[in-house]
């Protein structure tokens, strides 16, 4: 056991080491976004470390982890989890993520985030009572260890299939280690919202094999009954939470994207932008001015 233990921190280090380079797209507004974000709403972010870079060339996505927002629900539980995080980062418990890191799950303050690369991703018409019980889960989950086996075995099964041909994949079955709770933040997040029936990214299998999606389009009265809570057209087949990938909450298309920037707070004006090669051809103009002038001054 101490083998194993030295090994894992010793892995744990080298993934979590930073990369030198790190490009940002955009300067996030913590503020904006603490007006926007939501308890139960999924945070990606496009982190600067080996492991970051690994599961994003993996997934062939931006994006390498994921987050549950909770915001001020361990200070309103109260108890020495509510002591602990408002010690630890004061005013800044009130906006807490829970986040399942290569130390574990815990928590973490939204402003950890700000200067990386995020998206806010939002399960669309959550119901209150299930996300009640997404906040007692995620919040429970504090303490869990961290899956390096998933990690391995996720790089296995989204190799290309060339080099792991299809009899060889785990294609459908679980993931990760067995025994005591162990998750990475993504099959953390997708076990969450599996547990109240939330879909991220399932398969959907029309009413008749080989039918012709236009036959399957609901009527209008159809339509009418579901939003009265009629069922949803088709079968659903959950992904397991241990294969889910960041990228797949983006992708889902029963989570909303919220934007909570320049658009989002509805400041956004493309015709304000400064654009650095206008910059360039101002700074140029300004210097052929100048030896205009030294030269006529001369004559």
């Amino acid at each position: 056991m101490g083998l194993r233990r030295w090994f894992a921190k010793r892995v744990v280090r080298f993934l979590t080491r930073p990369l030198a380079d790190y490009a940002r797209y955009a300067i996030n507004d913590l503020d904006a976004l603490k007006r926007q974000i939501r308890k139960g709403d999924v945070l990606l972010s496009q982190g600067d470390q080996r492991i970051s870079a690994i599961i994003m060339y993996l997934t062939q996505s931006p994006w390498s982890h994921a987050m549950l927002y909770v915001g001020d629900e361990i200070l309103e539980r109260g108890g020495a989890l509510a002591d602990r995080a408002f010690e630890r980062y004061g005013d800044e418990a009130r906006y807490l993520l829970v986040d399942a890191l290569p130390e574990g799950v815990t928590f973490t303050p939204l402003s950890a985030y700000v200067d990386y690369n995020i998206r806010l991703c939002r399960p669309h018409r959550l119901r209150p009572d299930d996300l009640k019980i997404i906040l007692d889960d995620a919040i429970g989950a504090i303490g869990w260890h961290y899956d390096l086996r998933n990690i391995v075995q996720l790089a296995w099964h989204y190799l290309p299939a060339k080099l792991v041909p299809s009899r060889f994949r785990r294609a459908g079955g679980r993931l990760g280690s067995t025994g005591d709770p162990r998750v990475i933040c993504t099959s953390l997040c997708g076990e969450l919202f599996d547990r109240v029936g939330f879909p991220v990214l399932p398969s959907v299998t029309l009413p008749e094999d080989g039918a012709d999606p236009a036959d399957a389009r609901p009527s209008r009265f159809a339509r009418l009954l579901r939003r009265r809570g009629a069922p949803l057209p088709g079968i659903f087949r959950r992904q397991h939470p241990s294969q889910l990938a960041p990228r797949d909450f983006d992708l889902s298309p029963y989570f909303e994207v919220i934007k909570f920037n320049v658009i989002g707070e509805g400041h956004f004006d493309y015709q304000q932008i400064r654009w650095a090669e206008d910059e360039s051809d101002q700074a140029r103009a300004a210097r052929t001015d100048a030896i205009v002038e030294r030269i006529v001054e001369s004559e």
